[in-house]
């Protein structure tokens, strides 16, 4: 791997901080998710309701346990963190004209630890949240003026941490917003013609940080993230190979006009064979042209079988559709462990686009448990992600793909996006806190801790 190669972990604001109302937060998207589980969805309540559960409220205490965090990720020899910002920490309501210094404070002490322990901070500015006011007052994404109030937001943040912060996302899985939009943008029930149109605006507003963020500070690297299930088809037979190509294209829709600055012709077939063209102003062509992005960043879990029949057992942890893979096992909560499937999707997403690729999401979830002695022995962990890592040091060093880093999903124990629960760990980090909202907060580093922090001072080269 390239000496600057950028080996790290991955969390999300809503997803670990807690503190949903401390230093003047306002309330987000995030905090009206209540708690599911593997059988139970999530549900996005109107606004944070009594007698609903919101694990969010209090996550993993990040905000008031960050310094000890970030010690034990520099003790691990973290070269970044990826992390992001909470929209409703720096403007609570989302339209003010001034922000809220004790949430840009906040993220300076963060940003200061992290540089302290020679880790680059790589943040990302909307993770599946936003300000719920804009939801309420304004409609969110449907809703033009939202892009500038991002732009507001991101102006503030490029200037006070420009000294501070080199690597930028815009969008958290953009992509999702085709399947799961009330994560993205706290919108439900839309109809398509609404989904391009919400997504329009969020593509124009990303178009338009990036090039803010290149004037405000020149040597800012500002990718896109997507969710990347790469998909399968079921078999040889040509309507299968052509429906796997149709999945695809909806994932592609997002990063064609985020890496090259156009809709492509396809998605102008998508838009007139469903009747939803997004409506645009004059300047909008010129706006994605001149924001396209300087890499790549994308989540890697699981892949996707594709078929035209309608009778196949589906997979049962899948977020994005497809079918049961017979030659996969897969996890506790369902997901297809598929390790040879990274390769391919870096070696695919590297041709299409040669742009340089981030990993920035890649973990396994699992039940962990906490021995008397303070010890979590997680070698299903290790395994995956040696397997992983393996495919990646291929990628990279036998078929050329320009890969910046690596930062598996929640490095330190948090709440689950997709359910909800804190039981569904990822961590290298153990977090003493239960779904019942019993445990001790304490932190206990578990077998994986250890394991991986070999693997970067090694550079990937020690894997056993």
């Amino acid at each position: 791997m390239k000496v600057d190669f950028l080996w790290g972990g991955a969390v999300a604001a809503n997803q670990i901080e807690g503190a949903w109302r401390e230093g003047g937060k306002g309330i987000s998207t995030a905090d009206c998710m209540t708690r599911g589980s593997l059988t139970q969805k999530r549900v996005y309540t109107d606004g944070v309701l009594p007698g609903f559960e919101y694990p969010s409220h209090e996550a993993s205490d990040f905000y008031h346990h960050y310094k000890d965090d970030i010690r034990l990720l520099g003790e691990m020899g973290f070269k970044c963190f990826r992390m992001s910002i909470a929209w409703t920490r720096i403007f609570p309501q989302g339209d003010e004209e001034q922000p809220n210094e004790q949430g840009l404070a906040f993220y300076d002490s963060v940003f200061d630890e992290c540089l302290k322990w020679g880790i680059q901070p790589v943040v990302t500015l909307s993770h599946f949240e936003m300000p719920y006011n804009l939801v309420k007052k304004y409609g969110s994404w449907l809703n033009r003026k939202t892009i500038d109030f991002f732009i507001r937001y991101c102006e503030t943040v490029f200037k006070r941490y420009r000294n501070k912060v080199k690597y930028w996302l815009t969008f958290n899985e953009i992509n999702f917003m085709s399947f799961h939009p009330e994560t993205g943008s706290g919108l439900r029930d839309l109809t398509k013609p609404q989904v391009y149109q919400a997504v329009h605006h969020m593509l124009v507003a990303s178009a338009k940080v990036v090039h803010l963020g290149h004037m405000i500070n020149p040597s800012f690297q500002i990718g896109m993230m997507m969710a990347y299930p790469l998909s399968y088809p079921e078999n040889c037979r040509p309507e299968n190979v052509l429906q796997q190509m149709r999945d695809m294209d909806v994932h592609y829709y997002y990063a064609d006009v985020q890496v090259r600055g156009a809709y492509s012709s396809k998605a102008k077939k998508f838009w007139k064979r469903e009747s939803a063209a997004p409506v645009m102003e004059n300047e909008d062509p010129k706006i994605l042209r001149e924001g396209c992005v300087d890499f790549i960043g994308f989540s890697y879990y699981q892949t996707n079988v594709s078929s035209v029949e309608k009778n196949r057992a589906r997979a049962e942890g899948n977020m994005t559709g497809g079918i049961r893979n017979p030659y996969l096992q897969k996890s506790e909560w369902g997901w297809q462990i598929d390790p040879v499937g990274l390769r391919i999707a870096l070696n695919t997403l590297y041709d299409r686009y040669q742009k340089p690729l981030f990993i920035v999401e890649n973990g396994l979830g699992a039940n962990d448990v906490l021995e008397k002695d303070g010890s979590v022995h997680d070698p299903y962990r290790i395994d995956y992600l040696r397997a992983h890592i393996e495919q990646i040091k291929l990628a990279v060093e036998e078929d050329g793909v320009d890969l910046m880093g690596y930062t598996p999903w929640g490095c330190i124990d948090l709440v689950s996006a997709g359910t909800g629960e804190m039981k569904k760990r990822y961590g290298f980090i153990y977090v003493d806190k239960n779904d019942d909202g019993t445990g001790t907060m304490e932190r206990y580093p578990k077998d994986s801790y250890y394991w991986y922090k070999k693997v970067i001072a090694s550079n990937g080269e020690v894997l056993e």
